[in-house]
């Protein structure tokens, strides 16, 4: 995809949303937009439906978890636009004190179950999902295993395990 598409995406963006900060990072060809967590539902939308963009498809939804950082988890969207054969990475901040962001299941169908499995591993709720509960884990377990402060061999007697 042209350069001129990288620079329409953004601009596209700040132009329809009054107070949108987008940081932009272009890394091995791949853009990334990050901005405030409050502008992923209208903004998914409007990059589905916009008749100069179509992103169609929303490939994945995962989270990082930085630990020790203020904004501990980023919840990362990879979204395609068939018509331009171009792949578009979004990323929100997620405080730990207030782990939510607002569903995009409304927008790409198949973010239904790939925020359940970051729900499950990393502890992210989605606002208005609707069916947000575990995929591997069981609903009791009270722990993220995906998280960077759960132990590697996991926690003894957290999960029972079956009978022989």
């Amino acid at each position: 995809m042209s350069m001129n598409f990288k620079e329409i995406i953004p601009q596209k963006l700040k132009e329809k949303f009054e107070g949108i900060e987008i940081e932009v990072s272009d890394f091995r060809d791949d853009l990334t937009l990050k901005f405030d967590k409050k502008f992923i539902l209208n903004a998914a939308q409007f990059l589905r439906d916009d008749n100069d963009l179509q992103f169609n498809f929303c490939e994945d939804v995962t989270a990082i978890d930085w630990a020790k950082r203020k904004n501990r988890f980023t919840v990362v969207y990879h979204i395609f636009s068939m018509k331009h054969n171009f792949r578009l990475r979004l990323k929100c901040d997620v405080d730990e004190s207030e782990l939510t962001i607002d569903t995009v299941s409304s927008v790409w169908k198949t973010a239904n179950w790939l925020e359940r499995e970051t729900y499950d591993m990393y502890g992210v709720k989605f606002n208005n999902h609707p069916d947000l509960r575990r995929m591997y884990m069981p609903e009791e377990f009270e722990y993220h295993p995906l998280r960077k402060d759960f132990p590697l061999m996991g926690i003894p007697g957290s999960l029972s395990l079956p009978e022989k």
